[in-house]
């Protein structure tokens, strides 16, 4: 399908259309708040950069395991009760920082904890909603969510400074207002579903991934039930070990940004609005550059595995480009050839586990999501200990390594999953000559 900055909000249902405005306005009001931890402990609190960072760090966590727990819990729960369930407690939490924010440091922590975890609770079975009840259409739409998603991140983040100088408590009431609004939504939206007992399944001339089935549409009110045991899902490393190891390690090295660049700025004497405008600049190019990244997956990135090799090596090298013009210039460049990047592996991977995992794809959604957080959990601690140690040119010299990993990750990848088509098709016809 073709893309354009206006256009691809168009042809789609209006049950899709609904649930794409819903998602942009929950992602809104996430961004009222993460942007300003770091400020809000220093500043408010009184508290250190250092244990800002722990703060930003536990949340992470929280992260991690959420997506971890994601996957596993929506085949006991199923969708409706898992993703009206965390988003309701998410709201319920984050309502309370009006309290605990102040009243506890470690109740504080522990607050942004659970608030890390439950928020991230859902997002494999959103992603596995998108997988399961769109799945003729589900890679464009994987892509139209991601940028309405990153339109609401940056209005969000933009709002989030006028409200936190009326008043962080209004941050705190506000994005729990959206939380619950998101769960009264889906708790309508999923009423009116269809349900059905099984899977949908359609005949197919091309074997399937074991587990896997060649169309899904079904919201099974206590969820799907796997094919294999956790265990059995986990020793199929070659459907998801790669692609997560890969995904871990460009969030690790995109870290960069808010350890290496963000530093390097202040250092030199340039004003932080440079920086924010590095971001401004990002949330463009995510609109206006579909059409190049759509030629791209016409061309010559095809595959969903070709998607994610490309990202990482786009990734590779803008953080050269950096190595060689230690300028803001120089960061402006990165920042574009870096959003193509990441304009390629945001919405490939849900894709890419959507179509090759089928009714398991809920438990590889959570795990990819979980081992992925892990980069972006790590990347801070490391690059800032790395800038700490030799300014920017460590920081670019780390990542742009990391980048190569990233590479041969997704490379590996590619080459195991052609592995398995053709090993598969070879049973298949063995099975049946």
């Amino acid at each position: 399908m073709k893309y354009s900055p206006v256009g691809m909000f168009r042809s789609y249902t209006r049950e899709m259309n609904v649930f794409i405005w819903a998602s942009m306005i929950n992602s809104t009001g996430a961004a009222l708040m993460w942007p300003l931890t770091t400020i809000f402990v220093h500043q408010v609190l009184n508290r250190s950069l250092a244990e800002a960072g722990f703060v930003i760090m536990m949340q992470m966590l929280g992260s991690v395991l959420g997506q971890f727990a994601g996957g596993s819990l929506y085949y006991k729960f199923g969708v409706r009760k898992l993703l009206i369930g965390a988003l309701a407690v998410t709201s319920v939490f984050q309502a309370s920082l009006v309290v605990t924010a102040y009243s506890s440091w470690w109740g504080y922590i522990a607050t942004m904890f659970v608030i890390g975890f439950t928020g991230n609770l859902s997002q494999p079975a959103i992603q596995s909603f998108i997988g399961f009840r769109w799945a003729d259409r589900r890679d464009e739409l994987f892509n139209v969510v991601y940028v309405a998603n990153n339109i609401g991140v940056a209005l969000g983040t933009a709002l989030s400074g006028i409200l936190a100088d009326i008043s962080f408590n209004l941050t705190f009431i506000l994005n729990a207002g959206t939380s619950a609004a998101f769960a009264v939504f889906f708790y309508y939206f999923l009423q009116h579903m269809k349900e059905e007992a099984a899977p949908v399944v359609k005949a197919s001339s091309t074997p399937s991934v074991k587990g896997a089935r060649t169309q899904l549409d079904h919201m099974p009110d206590k969820g799907a039930i796997p094919d294999l045991t956790i265990w059995d899902q986990l020793r199929n490393v070659r459907l998801y070990l790669f692609l997560s190891v890969g995904s871990m390690m460009i969030w690790m090295a995109n870290s960069l940004w808010g350890s290496g660049v963000a530093p390097h700025i202040t250092d030199q004497g340039m004003e932080m609005k440079m920086y924010s405008w590095l971001w401004t600049l990002n949330g463009i190019l995510i609109f206006v550059g579909q059409p190049i990244t759509s030629w791209m997956k016409r061309t010559i990135a095809q595959p969903v595995t070709s998607q994610l090799t490309w990202s990482a090596v786009l990734y590779g090298l803008a953080y050269v480009v950096i190595l060689l013009l230690p300028t803001y210039n120089g960061f402006i460049i990165a920042m574009i050839i870096a959003t193509l990047g990441e304009m390629l592996v945001s919405p490939a991977v849900p894709a890419f586990l959507a179509a090759r995992a089928g009714r398991n794809a809920p438990f590889y959604m959570g795990v990819a999501g979980g081992i992925s957080s892990i980069g972006r959990m790590i990347g801070p601690v490391a690059l800032g200990a790395a800038y700490d140690s030799g300014g920017l040119h460590a920081v670019m010299s780390v990542s742009a390594a990391i980048a190569v990993v990233a590479t041969v990750s997704f490379l590996l990848h590619a080459y195991l999953q052609k592995s398995n088509v053709r090993a598969e098709k070879n049973q298949y016809y063995d099975n049946y000559s």
